[in-house]
């Protein structure tokens, strides 16, 4: 073999190995808005009402399920490797919460270490009660019956 041909096929070599290997650099993604904490620190609580938190840090991600007395400011990070399912690095979140009169009570952060996985689709039902096993089921049935039922 000629030394061409061997160059020639170290450089292919070399661009396909970095070529498949940049397919597996990590994409960061960030999501979201969390104000800027001099801002939700000049908030008071007891003071400030709905328009003026607002006015200072702008319309929330998400609001309460119930009402609008809990805004919530979410922000995260995602990273993504190839074709893995990306998974959440950083989170964060600004709750504020409000009375009935529309004043702040509460001004709470939570991280990525408060959060709880909550399995949405879990395929069951769950029930109250005892859970009975076949034998269970079958043996407390005997005597239930009566001849009337069965004519």
């Amino acid at each position: 073999m000629s030394a061409n041909v061997v160059r020639s096929a170290v450089i292919v070599t070399l661009l396909s190995s970095g070529l498949a290997l940049s397919g597996c650099t990590p994409i960061e993604r960030q999501h979201g808005y969390i104000p800027v904490s001099a801002e939700v620190n000049a908030i008071a609580v007891g003071q400030d009402t709905k328009d003026s938190v607002l006015q200072r840090l702008g319309e929330p991600t998400s609001k309460g399920v119930q009402g609008d007395n809990a805004w919530y400011y979410v922000s995260y990070t995602e990273r993504r490797i190839a074709f893995l399912a990306p998974q959440v690095t950083e989170r964060e979140i600004l709750a504020v919460t409000f009375s009935a009169s529309g004043k702040v009570t509460a001004i709470d952060r939570y991280g990525l270490e408060n959060g709880v996985v909550v399995d949405l689709n879990t395929r069951e039902t769950v029930t109250g009660g005892r859970r009975l096993t076949f034998l269970q089921q079958f043996l407390g049935n005997i005597g239930n019956f009566s001849a009337e039922s069965f004519l």
